[in-house]
């Protein structure tokens, strides 16, 4: 298992309007995978005029992934280098979302960080067990929480503190998804879209010359099931990634405390911004951007989306009266229509 009943941005209602004549059919059936993987579900669709099956590839490449960066497998990369294994040698997928860790790292201010790893287990949200929440606690694992503690030396990982741990979980599951299509494309797959937890990358275009549909949810506290869409887009050579508040969480003494850790304070975050969806080229830097934004909050990342004008957002929030309100990225207006 990879991420544990996650349920990061679980937005996604996946919308395969396969409305094609008789005679594309004839020419090239879609071909539907789907499976579970990474303690969640997935789902490919692709179009191939040789008719090719490629499932026990890509699930393959799925088990490969987790031996990597799954904290839910204990002899993963990531789950030796938690354990201070000594020499642990890296591989591609490893070294990848470090290096996406760190620009993000870098450009949110901290914001994104995948050293909360610590805290997320503390708060319940991790494999560990649930710790009783104390400040003098967060305080103490506060001191090694930080990306500046730890880097990549050669093919290995240095800490300055023994204590430091990582997480990938806030995009790992993206870059899943750019792994799966950079294997579609290597066998000549022109037209086809990933999904895998609700993550998303659409490529080209259908051949009845449609693009790919993709639902966003209204951002309704459910932990159980699909809400109701906000808002619908197509995607053509696009990825897109959701991170919300309203699918993981815990109510303790009638308090709500979500999944994204504030690796300044170590608490959940606390703001009006309810759902941040973030489109790009490739949806490791979709994924790692939308938990960057929505722990941020919606003041900051309105700051932070002026400095970076190569993502497009759709952003949900709530007004002072508790109703939603939407920012989205001028560029987004030709691919998205809002339902009611």
């Amino acid at each position: 298992m990879f991420f544990s009943q996650k349920l990061k941005t679980l937005f996604f209602l996946f919308l395969l309007l396969i409305t094609q004549s008789p005679t594309l059919l004839a020419q090239s059936d879609a071909i539907r995978i789907e499976g579970q993987a990474q303690g969640t579900s997935y789902h490919i669709t692709y179009f191939d005029q040789q008719n090719r099956d490629f499932k026990p590839e890509i699930e393959k490449i799925l088990q490969n992934f987790d031996k990597s960066v799954s904290t839910y497998l204990p002899t993963s990369i990531i789950s030796r280098i938690n354990a201070n294994e000594e020499n642990v040698e890296l591989d591609k997928t490893f070294i990848t979302c470090f290096n996406k860790a760190k620009e993000v790292f870098k450009n949110t201010y901290g914001a994104f960080d995948p050293t909360v790893y610590p805290l997320v287990n503390a708060w319940g949200f991790g494999p560990g067990k649930k710790q009783k929440i104390e400040k003098s606690k967060i305080d103490s694992m506060l001191q090694f929480v930080g990306f500046h503690l730890i880097k990549i030396k050669g093919n290995h990982v240095i800490k300055k503190d023994k204590r430091v741990a990582l997480d990938f979980n806030a995009f790992a599951q993206g870059y899943s998804v750019d792994v799966v299509s950079e294997f579609l494309n290597s066998k000549g797959i022109s037209s086809y879209i990933v999904e895998i937890g609700g993550e998303v990358y659409a490529k080209g275009k259908k051949p009845n010359n449609e693009n790919w549909s993709i639902g966003i949810e209204k951002p309704i506290d459910n932990q159980e099931s699909e809400n109701p869409l906000k808002a619908i887009v197509k995607l053509e050579n696009l990825a897109l990634a959701t991170s919300g508040n309203y699918r993981r969480f815990v109510i303790e003494n009638g308090i709500k405390f979500v999944h994204h850790i504030d690796p300044k304070t170590g608490y959940p975050t606390k703001n009006n911004l309810l759902s941040a969806s973030v489109f790009a080229k490739d949806c490791i830097s979709s994924d790692a951007n939308a938990t960057g934004i929505l722990v941020m909050g919606l003041d900051k990342a309105m700051l932070f989306l002026k400095k970076h004008p190569e993502l497009l957002v759709y952003l949900i929030y709530s007004d002072t009266d508790g109703n939603y309100k939407i920012y989205e990225s001028e560029g987004l207006r030709a691919i998205l229509s809002e339902e009611q």
